[in-house]
């Protein structure tokens, strides 16, 4: 019995020898976290402020009285997501839409990279196609799990390391014409020559744990709160024509979204569903990088909260109308400052007839640019006039995911002075896409607010 306990003893010593502890309670070690100011991003500092009308409603709208509430910090874009950053999100889906089809078409086939004779759709097949070059993981999962999901091929890895052939006088075979064929418009819809992708094609898949619901419910399955949702991502150019009736914008629907010379205009014709799952994609596109550098994950991109939006248009400035204070829209030369429609019928007189770059005026206090004006923005919080009442006072937010009707902050281009005020509320059904509506992102700050870091240490 005592060299069964002496032989234990000299486990435990040997266990915690070499690990440069000393046998002391040090914590676990993970990777270093080195806090990152995400691109195009600024740090709004968390703290309390008085939400809500500060001065009378004369609109009598009555839905935002004031309210002294508190915010946790976090980043937000500086200017609302733009045409060609939308566009970026588009082109992956494309892409990954093209991959998708040509892999499992080839699959089908039995090909593989090489199988052929020269180039041929086997080179776009599944990553694991081929099981000689398998990893000892992509084996087990590929004999344990693949083909178990809707379609049978979920899990499986793309092959993104040849370039997509767009070119019809360039096509490897004709299984990979077949797929490319299925991408555009039928022929019977093409015009002028011009065959063009078939948008409607172009959705977004993704998962997404509904935490809330988790946390509320007793017992039950993680799998049971783990929701799917399928997401067309092209904005609605139609907005253009549709939301102004006997009126001339055609040029607005052709040009706006895809041309180059609106590149940094902010995108509108998206609903609150498809600005959601912008920021699942680029939490994704983000975190893919990361773990290809084999650094920690960032946290999630998402819609800031209405609390967070207000809190962060007002720049610091308490009590004020506007992101710059107020009480006018105009500076001491009189200029405007911001795109809004200042005088009936003339929305020119502010130097801007419909949109203007995202970064245009002058920023806030907080480096925001366009927080009134431009666009109104999408947030995360469903819009009920009683919210105020009965919302927390610490990171408020009311998102009922009933209730359909998403809260707009910021006033647009069309929108008078009013709607351009940091506290005034407006809202539009989370399935609606306006010429006059965008949104920008938030990412939640990590660790220590900055403001705590550079205080200076106590004697």
């Amino acid at each position: 019995m005592k060299k069964y306990i002496a032989f234990i003893a000299i486990v435990a010593l040997l266990s915690s020898c070499g690990k440069g502890d000393r046998g002391e309670l040090v914590g676990a070690k993970g990777k270093r976290w080195n806090p990152e100011k995400p691109f195009g991003m600024t740090l709004v500092s968390g703290g309390a402020y008085i939400m809500g009308k500060s001065d009378d409603d004369f609109a009598a709208v009555n839905d935002a009285p004031t309210k002294t509430v508190t915010v946790r910090s976090f980043y937000m874009d500086e200017t609302e997501i733009t045409n060609a950053e939308y566009r970026q999100f588009v082109e992956w889906v494309k892409d990954s839409t093209v991959r998708t089809k040509l892999a499992i078409l080839a699959d089908e086939l039995g090909e593989t990279p090489g199988s052929g004779d020269g180039a041929s759709i086997g080179d776009f097949a599944f990553s694991d196609a081929d099981p000689e070059n398998m990893t000892p993981y992509e084996q087990y999962m590929y004999d344990n799990y693949y083909g178990l999901g809707e379609t049978g091929f979920e899990g499986r890895k793309l092959n993104k390391d040849i370039d997509i052939i767009w070119d019809t006088a360039e096509y490897p075979d004709e299984y990979y014409a077949e797929v490319m064929d299925t991408m555009y418009i039928p022929l019977e819809e093409a015009y002028n020559g011009q065959r063009t992708i078939d948008v409607d094609k172009l959705n977004f898949r993704y998962t997404y744990l509904d935490i809330q619901a988790a946390a509320k419910k007793n017992g039950g399955r993680r799998k049971d709160h783990i929701k799917t949702e399928v997401v067309p991502v092209y904005p609605d150019t139609t907005v253009w024509i549709k939301d102004f009736a006997y009126s001339y914008n055609e040029p607005m629907h052709n040009d706006y979204f895809w041309h180059d010379a609106y590149g940094e205009y902010p995108v509108v014709g998206v609903t609150w569903m498809q600005a959601k799952a912008f920021c699942e994609w680029r939490t994704m596109y983000k975190n893919s990088y990361q773990k290809s550098k084999k650094r920690q994950f960032v946290n999630r991109f998402r819609l800031p909260g209405e609390a967070e939006w207000e809190y962060a248009a007002r720049g610091g400035l308490e009590s004020g109308d506007y992101p710059w204070g107020g009480p006018y829209a105009k500076n001491d030369r009189g200029c405007f400052l911001a795109n809004f429609k200042p005088l009936r019928g003339d929305y020119g007189a502010d130097q801007a007839l419909y949109t203007v770059e995202a970064d245009a005026y002058e920023p806030n206090d907080y480096n925001l640019y366009n927080m009134a004006g431009n666009v109104s923005e999408w947030v995360a919080s469903s819009y009920d006039p009683a919210s105020y009442e009965y919302m927390s006072t610490i990171n408020p937010n009311v998102n009922d995911k009933d209730n359909r009707r998403k809260v707009i902050r910021g006033g647009s281009w069309k929108d008078v002075a009013y709607f351009l005020q940091v506290s005034s509320r407006d809202y539009e059904y989370q399935d609606s896409a306006r010429s006059y509506i965008g949104f920008r992102t938030v990412q939640d700050f990590m660790g220590i607010d900055e403001k705590i870091n550079l205080r200076k240490p106590k004697k």
